[in-house]
Order: C-alpha cells, then structure tokens, then sequence
C-alpha cells in the first residue's frame, strides 16, 4: 500500500499475497473469537433457610470448578465452565451454587495445539468474569452477602494439567483426544 502524510491511498490488497499460490480471497489466516456467552444451567439451593440466617460464625466456601469443550462444528466450538461453591458453617451448608456457564467460540485455521490450548486456558478465562458476577448475583439472591470469586489462573492449571496427561499418555494412558481437525 502506498502511504503519503499518513492517508491511505492504495487500497487494493490483490498484490497481497501474490505468488504464494492461494486464490485471491482465500481464508488461510488462523483467526478465533468468542460468538456468545450465556448461562447453561444455575442452581441455588439454601437448605437451612431461614434458620440459617440467625447463624454467626462464618462460613467456608469450597469451590469446584471443571472445564468441557465440545465441538459443535468444523468451526464453532462450546466451552463450559462449571462451578460449584458450597457455604458450609458449624450448624450445616448455609448455601450451594451450581452453575454451568458456556461460550460459543469460532475458530478457523488453528493448529490443534493452539486450538486446545485456546479451549482449555484462554476461553475459560474470558468466560469467568461474567460466571463471577452470576454467582455473585445468585449467592446475593439468595439473601447472603454477594461472593466474589478471586481469578483463577487457568494458563497455570492447563499447563500443570497438560504435563500430568502427557505423563499419563508416556505410562500408556489414553493420548489427548485431538479437539479440531487441524491435527
């Protein structure tokens, strides 16, 4: 493209790519983007109600969390990040949240260790914060103080989770199922 003073003069991308042998227009650049989000299923449960709300110590969260993907075509994929967060106090649980949270994610021309590195690390956290607020929203609903989930590092727990797999597969475990066709 030429460039004259910073103003764009040439805007014919044709010579893009000449030579390379790939037909003019042809999509061979990787690209990936998050299409929608949305919650899948939620659950609330206060089991102790209303006695729990005369309850004084405070109570210890656990919270449990899983990562699916799932391909839904050639192209769209679903990650589902699912949290469980159980209140338990001295007197019994005080509440239990259940949530599946899914994205639709579009992915072209991704190497398949890039693909399930994307699935399995970056995707869940785009997804969080946005699980984070319906629970935070669910736990306030159910008449408790809001719950704000600290962030999870889920690029550390993928690759400490890859490393423990590709020890399992170099003992005779089952390989890491490919999530794409670009394998």
């Amino acid at each position: 493209m030429a460039d004259e003073e910073g103003v764009l003069t040439d805007l014919d991308n044709s010579g893009a790519g000449a030579g390379d042998g790939k037909p003019n227009g042809a999509d061979t650049q990787p690209a990936i983007g998050l299409i929608t989000q949305y919650v899948k299923d939620l659950s609330v449960e206060n089991p102790n109600a209303p006695d729990v709300y005369q309850w004084t110590d405070a109570p210890q969260i656990d919270v449990q969390f899983n990562i699916a993907a799932e391909s839904m075509s050639s192209d769209v994929h679903e990650v589902t990040l699912k949290m469980t967060l159980t209140a338990s106090a001295q007197n019994g649980k005080a509440y239990i949240v259940d949530l599946a949270y899914g994205g639709l994610v579009g992915m072209r021309n991704v190497p398949e260790e890039q693909a399930h590195a994307f699935l399995y690390a970056e995707a869940p956290r785009l997804l969080f914060p946005f699980a984070r607020r319906v629970v935070a929203d669910a736990v306030r609903d159910a008449g408790f103080p809001p719950l704000m989930l600290d962030p999870i590092d889920f690029n550390g727990l993928y690759v400490q989770r890859l490393q423990a797999r590709r020890t399992e597969e170099a003992q005779g475990g089952d390989p890491i199922a490919p999530v794409t066709g670009n394998s």
